[in-house]
């Protein structure tokens, strides 16, 4: 049983737990840690997607963050990120590698194998430059079937346009291209 910290608006956790299942049952406020990872290739920023494990509670099969997940009740965003890295990615990263892009907080409502999903989340934001191949990635089974490299502007276009079964954000793309993409972290 995952046990998560119930949130206020910004993320500060209230004194009060609830199980993962709950959070999602009921659109209970939590925590969760996203990263993004992207490279340099032919002089064009890509950005690695997962491919969402067909078993997932929520979007399956549908293309998403490079890593992400649920934090924990007692950690923390960044202590959540490099373990979902390592375990979802088998990536071994520092916290200074990571770059802060900032806090998000959403919510939604959909069906997902004839269940109500109810989201309900606060989400720190990270980009993390990383230069290898798809195929040198340990992917965790369990949670992803795939991952690939996308150019930028695909990705983009794929998301607004709809080009592909996506759960990113827009908003989450553009928090990434101001603070890592327009920046000169892999120069």
């Amino acid at each position: 049983m995952e046990l998560l910290d119930i949130v206020d608006e910004n993320g500060t956790p209230t004194g009060k737990t609830v199980t993962r299942e709950a959070a999602h049952r009921c659109g209970i406020r939590h925590r969760t840690s996203h990263v993004w990872i992207l490279r340099k290739h032919n002089g064009q920023t890509q950005v690695l997607l997962q491919k969402r494990s067909l078993d997932k509670d929520s979007y399956p099969g549908c293309y998403d963050i490079s890593s992400a997940g649920h934090i924990p009740s007692g950690q923390g965003f960044l202590e959540s990120a490099l373990r979902e890295l390592k375990e979802e990615l088998g990536v071994d990263a520092a916290e200074e590698e990571l770059i802060y892009c900032g806090r998000r907080q959403f919510e939604y409502r959909k069906m997902f194998h004839g269940q109500e999903f109810w989201d309900n989340q606060v989400s720190n934001v990270y980009a993390l430059w990383r230069d290898q191949e798809a195929g040198e990635f340990t992917v965790q089974k369990s949670e992803v079937d795939d991952v690939l490299w996308m150019d930028w502007d695909r990705c983009i276009d794929m998301v607004k346009n709809g080009k592909a079964p996506n759960c990113i954000r827009i908003t989450e793309l553009e928090m990434i291209s101001s603070a890592a993409v327009a920046g000169t972290a892999a120069d």
